[in-house]
Parts: C-alpha cells; structure tokens; sequence
C-alpha cells in the first residue's frame, strides 16, 4: 500500500508540474502535451525528465 502511494503521488505532482508549467509557457508559445508519456518519464526522473522531454520538443521543432 505504501508503494501504491507513493507512485500515485509521483503521478499528480508529474501532471501538476506539466500542467502549470504549460500554463505559463502558453503565451511564449511552448506547449508540451499531457499525455501517458510525458506523465510517466516526468514521474519516473522528475525535473531532469521534464527538462529532457522539453530539450527534445526544442530539437524536433
């Protein structure tokens, strides 16, 4: 149970992350998608996830 818990709050801090950091990107005109994926490689490796899956949005555009 205590593991359950763990990785469902690694999960809404991975959506509350990606979403406000949308939010205050949205007039520069970033926008990273919320979806499985992205939750779950912002989950798993954090903040350096969350950077590396924005270093690959800023190289395919």
């Amino acid at each position: 149970m205590n593991k359950l818990g763990t990785v469902l709050k690694r999960i809404i801090f991975a959506f509350g992350i990606i979403y406000g950091i949308d939010v205050m990107l949205k007039n520069v005109g970033v926008y990273l998608p919320i979806n499985i994926l992205t939750i779950g490689i912002t989950s798993f490796l954090g903040v350096p996830g969350l950077m590396s899956l924005f270093a690959i949005l800023y190289i395919i555009n």
